[in-house]
């Protein structure tokens, strides 16, 4: 472990990969990460050492049985494969997949993953393939380079949608075998190490971000905790240069300060252990990473100067109950900080780490605060290395066999897997993915005393669905400790859970406001969707059914099937749906099926016999009249589904604008009004559906007319700093986006913020999103939103 006193040596500098992979700058690490010095890095990734006999020195060094010739072989195919292939700085392609190598035989892992780590790129940047592989290597090695190189295409793609599909691949592989992660975060570390051949700062940035959001919270999982503070740091330092380097210089300022501080408290701890009775204790300090330092400052929205427990300390025992005599030592000799004892041997994370922490004030020098973490030597291999340590070799055992290697799958996995199953598209795979991955944990317990860890902030309804997602879907109510309490109470370490549930029990659209797992999202968001699909599903049989049936045709399933292929749709089913939500006109189904139809000018049935609707096309009919608050416009009515001679009035609750989903009301004596299909006024018309009729923009004819005299009046709500220049502001970028103000009403007014409503004249839709858009970004405007009723 990395004492304070000094930096450990750099990485040795390794060529990238190509602009395409995008290798990485070795970057100094802090003397003392979080939980332990940076993974070394590789010791034969020099120019000119290209060989791997160093990596098999290694592999025997701690697995002597081990089959290496199958490493010396996987060697010579990776060289051959890659003998062409140059890093940007010109070293020989083949030291990155050495360097993987080494990193893995550093957690002494097995000849199948080391093999995996050396031909890790071979599928997806040469011509060998996988076939090539199972018959040289087998099908295990194979399918975990197969695995890992489905993952690496997740770093190359752009586009958020193949992202998140390669992202569900990984997690499919990975659930069959967890080293496929294991080579692909050591493939990940390197690169890592490398970001200086990157020339580009937004894709250097754009790789750290990568890494910060997806793979460091994949290596907290899986235990690697060596591996998550080591690309955490990394990350860091490339997001955010400036706020790192301020870091690293105080560290070291007070390295100066207090150089022998670490030594005289470890002594001290050292002594207590000793006076305990407790013979064999090493103890080690260290300081916090400068990433673990930065997210503790914003967390708590404190400066550098007001942390007080950036020093933390750890005591290595023989066995558990030794753990406990340590404890109740450090707490007998120092005052304990409320709140920061946390026993994670008696109750365990996840991802299987043990070990008991702690928070202590010493009485000098100044009251210093300290964390102290206890554990025996095992539970310290578990919490540095993970998963990895479960398939590192064992003294005269070979290699493990199978996905697992006996372990049973990790929970968390399984729950990604649930996910995976209740998302309906990849995106929201990957949004709920990563609210599983972040979240520290709080520990309940069912009434049979069952385990439960969540994320912290987890509500009754997420350990509903955590027991199981039946117990989640049909949730009504739970008991904590044995008191009725709400569903969207936060849940507490130790918390006794019992879910009741009712037969026809069904998720809330509400419970996605206040769950915090991706399990829950997934599974609400998956029976909302259902629901609404089948209210899209019965609402479009019957708009469909009453289309037919006012045109007087066939509307039959055996008609609606020969609109299927025009109209882009699958079954039956999705057509019903995409009428239903609004996405496709009932009235384009029947000219679907009956083009002639369309030919035909349709007088509406309803209209014929209304005194005074009938009549020349005067300007209530071409604009606005009839107090509907419209300008006049000399274009003609740009509407198709009327006949000629309708006065039109367009609403103006809504302002329905071209672009909008309309539709027409009839009112005896002035023609028809105009509305959006989300107006909350048609409401008052429900009991005399009659009055509706089916009409749309006539795009065709406004873009004949160019557009020419065509400005309508759309509604902005306005969220504002009351100052005195924000009038301006307002006026000036609604010109900038050619639009007219015709309007403007302060409707609330505060010490701090003014509520404004401004009419302005618009083309379309689309321009009115545009100055909405100018809006947002004009100095003093909190907030600007169209007002659609």
């Amino acid at each position: 472990m990395a004492q304070a006193g000094g930096d450990p040596p750099p990485p040795v500098p390794v060529s990238s990969r190509d602009s395409e992979k995008e290798v990485m700058q070795p970057v100094k690490t802090v003397a003392s990460v979080e939980s332990s010095a940076p993974v070394p890095a590789v010791e034969n990734g020099g120019r000119g050492e290209l060989n791997c006999e160093r990596l098999v020195n290694r592999v025997l060094s701690y697995a002597p049985k081990a089959d290496v010739e199958s490493i010396r072989r996987a060697f010579a195919v990776a060289c051959k494969a890659h003998e062409n292939q140059k890093r940007d700085n010109g070293d020989p392609y083949i030291t990155h997949p050495l360097a993987v190598a080494m990193i893995l035989a550093r957690f002494r892992l097995d000849v199948q993953s080391i093999c995996t780590a050396l031909l890790h790129d071979t599928i997806e940047d040469t011509g060998v393939t996988y076939d090539v592989l199972k018959a040289q290597f087998g099908q295990t090695v194979a399918d975990l380079v197969d695995g890992v190189t489905k993952l690496t295409r997740l770093e190359l793609q752009s586009d958020r949608t193949k992202q998140a599909e390669n992202f569900r691949k990984l997690v499919l592989a990975m659930s069959k075998d967890i080293r496929v992660l294991l080579v692909k975060l050591a493939d990940r570390l390197h690169n890592m190490r490398t970001l200086h051949f990157v020339e580009r700062q937004d894709r250097r940035q754009r790789i750290a971000r990568e890494t910060l959001d997806i793979y460091a919270p994949l290596a907290e999982r899986i235990g690697m905790d060596r591996v998550k503070t080591e690309l955490q740091n990394l990350s860091f330092a490339q997001l955010e240069p400036e706020a790192d380097a301020t870091i690293r210089t105080r560290l070291n300022y007070l390295r100066g300060q207090g150089a022998d501080v670490i030594e005289e408290v470890r002594r001290e701890l050292l002594r207590l252990c000793h006076e305990a009775g407790l013979k064999n204790v090493q103890v080690s300090g260290r300081e916090k990473s400068p990433y673990s330092i930065w997210e503790k400052m914003q967390r708590r929205n404190v400066a550098f100067e007001q942390l007080s427990d950036i020093m933390a300390f750890r005591v290595i025992v023989d066995t558990r109950e030794d753990c406990y005599m340590a404890l109740g030592a450090v707490h007998a000799a120092y005052p304990m900080i409320a709140g920061r004892f946390k026993d994670y041997i008696s109750t365990p994370k996840a991802n299987g780490y043990q070990s008991l922490h702690t928070g202590v004030t010493l009485r000098s020098p100044r009251n210093q605060k300290i964390e102290v973490q206890i554990r025996t030597q095992d539970m310290h291999d578990v919490a540095e290395n993970g998963v990895a340590a479960h398939w590192a070799y064992k003294e005269g055992t070979g290699t493990e066999e199978g996905g697992y290697g006996g372990l049973r799958r990790p929970r968390w996995v399984q729950d990604l897997l649930e996910i995976l199953e209740a998302s309906s598209a990849p995106d929201e795979f990957l949004e709920n993915t990563k609210l599983e991955l972040y979240q520290d944990q709080v520990f309940c317990f069912t009434p049979k005393g069952q385990l439960i860890s969540l994320p912290r902030g987890a509500t009754p309804v997420d350990f509903a669905y955590a027991v199981h997602s039946h117990v989640g879907d049909t949730c009504v109510g739970a008991k904590i400790n044995g008191r009725l309490m709400p569903l969207r109470h936060e849940l507490e370490n130790g918390d006794q859970v019992e879910i009741m549930t009712a037969r026809g029990g069904a998720p809330s659209p509400s419970w996605e406001r206040f769950v915090v797992t991706g399990k829950a999202r997934a599974r609400i968001r998956r029976y909302v969707a259902q629901q609404q699909r089948q209210v899209s599903l019965d609402g479009g049989r019957a708009a469909l059914a009453k289309a037919f049936r006012q045109e007087g045709v066939d509307g039959s399933e055996k008609i609606l099937e020969t609109t299927l292929k025009p109209l882009k749709q699958s079954s039956l089913t999705d057509l019903y749906v995409a009428v239903g939500a609004g996405n496709l006109a009932a009235r384009d189904v029947v000219h679907t099926a009956y083009p002639e139809l369309k030919r035909v000018q349709r007088v509406p049935r309803m209209l014929s016999g209304l005194p005074g609707v009938l009549g020349t096309a005067g300007p209530r009919a071409r604009g606005a009249g009839g107090g509907s608050g419209r300008r006049s416009s000399n274009a003609a009515v740009p509407l198709v589904g009327l006949g000629a001679g309708v006065a039109v009035h367009y609403a103006a609750c809504c302002h329905p604008l071209p672009g909008d989903r309309i539709v027409g009301v009839v009112a005896t004596g002035r023609g028809v009004t105009i509305h959006t299909r989300t107006c909350q006024t048609l409401e008052s018309f429900s009991a005399t559906p009659e009055r509706f009729l089916d009409v749309d923009w006539d795009y065709d004819a406004m873009a004949r007319a160019g557009g020419a005299g065509q400005m309508r009046v759309g509604r902005i709500s306005i969220v504002a700093e009351n100052e005195a220049a924000v009038l301006a502001n307002i006026t000036n970028s609604i010109s900038k986006s050619d639009a007219a103000m015709v309007n403007l009403k302060i409707v609330h007014r505060q010490l701090d913020f003014t509520e404004i409503l401004v009419d302005v004249e618009v083309r379309d839709l689309r321009h009115l999103s545009s100055v909405i858009a100018s809006l947002r970004a004009a100095p003093g405007i909190t907030q600007a939103d169209r007002v659609k009723s």
